[in-house]
């Protein structure tokens, strides 16, 4: 792929404006990924647009009306590679042409197989001077599920968990309520409503009976709430089914004629050799259903499944300066590790501070010493 001369400072400048206006759309744009758009004209920016929802403009779309005339000879910028086919709306790259736009900057390259370096390709044997890979690593960060989903087939696994500092989730009796604070309670909707579907056992639907939507003060499409039902019991007065959203329950035993719910709630049954739900099934449809990112907010036995499993992509600890003592319940139920050589590895990714708990993120390790 032939790239137009080395990017500049002023490149970089205007590619972090693109990536600045394309977390405008984070809790809105999925199933699509986070795009943004700047168009420049005499070092003045003439447009600017940020991809919203599905079906709706498209970044480069959006800033392209915005500036109008002043498109023609112009440069755009635009946080990932725009695309050349035509699906819910018509391909980017005929609109930029149209415009008269005389030359791209592409932070990253479009992981779908219908794109993946073709409307690149298109711009430059049109004549356009293209140059791509400016902030690449930045603009890979606004879609990992994306990303994940296109080039793996399954969406990246998040497992959120709150602890005191001895990891309990929970007190001996079960009583949880509150162990973390309220600023961290409040990030937590913030993964809500970055993420495409969130998952939990029918335990903590008994016990904590959560809405498991996500409130925030920002435009939200509200994520996919799955609920791992293995024997069916999930009743139809649960508070997730008092606020909007579609559910996803999944049963591993074969539910009882009157196990049904209204016309939102999808039920299914999929079960695993070991006779519980399937979890490599249930991303494998997650994926079909264009989920890219995925949250698990569950007790120990589910977190930890997905964890045994090697699924889990990130690990976000709440953790409380507070102390429950070995009678209260743990964060993960992983059984087998007999000996240190067989732990599960995480890296610390990054650590901070939320109110009176630290927040810290885990990624998966591919160490092996």
């Amino acid at each position: 792929m032939t790239h137009s001369p080395i990017e500049n400072d002023r490149d970089k400048r205007y590619m972090r404006q693109a990536i600045a206006l394309a977390e405008k759309g984070l809790y809105s744009s999925k199933p699509n990924p986070r795009v943004g758009c700047v168009i420049v004209k005499d070092d003045v920016v003439v447009g600017e647009g940020w991809h919203l929802q599905a079906g709706g403009p498209h970044a480069e779309i959006v800033a392209l009306e915005q500036a109008g005339a002043a498109s023609r000879g112009a440069q755009l910028y635009v946080s990932l590679e725009p695309c050349n086919h035509t699906g819910r709306t018509g391909p980017c790259v005929v609109a930029l042409l149209d415009a008269g736009i005389k030359r791209v900057v592409v932070g990253a390259i479009d992981p779908n197989p219908k794109v993946a370096g073709k409307g690149i390709q298109s711009l430059q044997q049109s004549g356009v001077e293209v140059l791509s890979g400016v902030c690449e690593s930045e603009a890979r960060t606004l879609n990992p599920g994306f990303e994940l989903r296109m080039l793996k087939g399954r969406p990246l696994v998040r497992v959120k968990v709150a602890a005191t500092m001895d990891g309990r989730t929970a007190a001996m009796d079960g009583s949880s309520k509150w162990i973390t604070s309220e600023e961290a309670r409040r990030d937590v909707h913030h993964y809500r409503a970055q993420s495409c579907a969130l998952i939990t056992g029918i335990g903590t639907v008994i016990e904590d009976d959560p809405r498991l939507n996500a409130r925030v003060d920002a435009p939200v499409k509200q994520p996919l709430r799955v609920v791992l039902d293995g024997n069916a019991r999930l009743e139809p007065n649960a508070q997730l089914f008092s606020v909007d959203g579609p559910v996803l329950i999944v049963t591993s035993a074969q539910p009882a004629a009157d196990y049904s719910f209204d016309e939102r709630t999808e039920c299914i049954q999929m079960t695993g050799n070991d006779g519980r739900v399937d979890l490599d099934r249930l991303l494998i449809l997650l994926a079909e259903k264009k989920v890219n990112e995925v949250m698990v907010e569950a007790g120990a036995g589910v977190a930890g499944a997905f964890i045994a499993k090697d699924m889990v992509d990130e690990i976000i600890v709440y953790s409380s300066p507070d102390i429950l003592g070995s009678s209260g319940r743990g964060m993960f139920v992983i059984r087998g590790i007999r000996n240190i050589d067989n732990r599960v590895r995480f890296e610390i990714k990054n650590i901070s501070r939320l109110g009176r708990d630290l927040k810290v993120i885990y990624g998966r390790s591919d160490a092996t010493d």
